[in-house]
């Protein structure tokens, strides 16, 4: 009897929500509550709206509430899915602390296997603040082009001109830009790292007006490394897809290695590939679940 009795509670409470109610008992008072769904690429955890056909609905406030893993959903960042003139579609892309971030590799190949799916194509074109980018379905991995890499230092941008290659900073890093910058560090043992006592102050250093991800990586094997990151807005994370492009880029100038490179990162393996038009990214993709955010909670947040 208490089975049956809970089934029929769950029952309810999935109706309300579909019908844009409160779970209240108390209140049958129609709202607007926001879908949304949670994504992840190599433990790289995404909340993913989908905006097309309407205005964008994210706010500083809401990227925020929603980023708190205790009291919101919690992720690393946040991808806004909108209507494109130009393209297939659009993104956004926030991060957890409610900044913005300029690209996402992995919420990108996330977000193009959904729309890809959606769609019955293998391949899409999207705009983002980086530009124009473009995701293939190549065999079952999902490819995005990242664009060409940002190697002079007022794109990365930094705040005075110094050798991108070997900046003037504890450790010897180089500056890469991705649509974001990207401060890459080459070390002995990527994964007896502090990234959580030494990624703030490295984010946060003059040189980097616009603060800066943070990558420690360490040479494995011929086109392998061992990468580690702290992402600008987000702190530590699982893996990072401009990051892991970042990190290709300059362990190739740095001849560390070729032009095609697999990352081991402390959530999965990611695939970087330098070709002639650009830093081309893959690896795994999850559709994890998907959910409705309550009318309260966005309003208390818009």
């Amino acid at each position: 009897m208490g089975s049956h009795v809970g089934s029929l509670a769950l029952e309810t409470l999935a109706k309300r929500l579909s019908q844009g109610y409160t779970a209240s008992m108390n209140t049958t008072r129609p709202l607007a509550a926001l879908a949304f769904m949670k994504m992840h690429g190599a433990g790289n955890d995404f909340v993913v709206i989908d905006s097309r056909g309407r205005e964008a609905v994210v706010t500083h406030g809401l990227a925020r509430a929603l980023g708190d893993r205790h009291c919101g959903v919690g992720f690393d960042q946040l991808a806004e899915i909108r209507s494109s003139d130009t393209a297939d579609f659009a993104l956004d892309f926030w991060n957890s602390d409610g900044s913005r971030a300029g690209a996402c590799g992995n919420a990108t190949r996330c977000v193009s296997d959904y729309v890809m799916r959606g769609a019955g194509v293998t391949s899409v074109d999207l705009a983002t603040a980086r530009g124009h980018l473009q995701a293939q379905r190549v065999e079952g991995s999902v490819w995005v082009n990242m664009g060409a890499p940002q190697l002079l230092w007022g794109e990365v941008p930094l705040a005075s001109a110094v050798d991108t290659l070997h900046l003037p900073l504890s450790g010897d890093p180089a500056a890469v830009g991705m649509g974001n910058p990207h401060c890459v560090h080459f070390v002995a043992d990527a994964a007896t790292i502090d990234l959580a006592g030494l990624g703030p102050a490295v984010e946060h250093h003059a040189l980097f007006p616009q603060r800066t991800n943070v990558e420690y990586a360490s040479v494995l094997g011929p086109d392998h490394l061992r990468m580690r990151v702290w992402e600008r807005g987000a702190g530590v994370t699982l893996a990072c897809g401009s990051g892991a492009c970042a990190t290709a880029v300059a362990a190739h100038l740095r001849g560390l290695t070729g032009r095609k490179v697999r990352l081991d990162m402390d959530g999965g393996v990611l695939t970087v590939d330098w070709r002639a038009d650009g830093v081309w990214l893959t690896g795994p993709v999850a559709h994890v679940f998907d959910g409705l955010l309550s009318a309260d909670f966005v309003a208390a947040h818009a």
